[in-house]
């Protein structure tokens, strides 16, 4: 797995594992929802500083966005789309 196959994974999985939406991500790390949709599709690059700022909103270091999927590993699934409904 490439660079960018390994960001784009590891990018999915930190911000599925925290229920963080694209949106959200974006927000707090100062970029553009699409952007962060690009990375996630391998579509883009990133630079370090936009490594560091993702990994400070997901309150992660910079080096989850390189670890190696095991064995067998599934490719991590998206959240649902749409906003999560207001209950009280």
């Amino acid at each position: 797995m490439n660079g960018r196959a390994l960001l784009a994974w590891n990018l999915r999985r930190l911000r599925g594992e925290r229920g963080v939406s694209q949106e959200r991500l974006a927000a707090d790390s100062g970029i553009d929802r699409a952007h962060v949709s690009d990375l996630e599709r391998e579509q883009s690059n990133a630079s370090v500083d936009l490594l560091d700022r993702l990994a400070a909103a997901l309150d992660v270091g910079i080096v989850e966005f390189f670890a190696v999927p095991g064995e067998g590993a599934v490719r991590p699934d998206v959240l649902p789309k749409g906003r999560k409904s207001q209950k009280a």
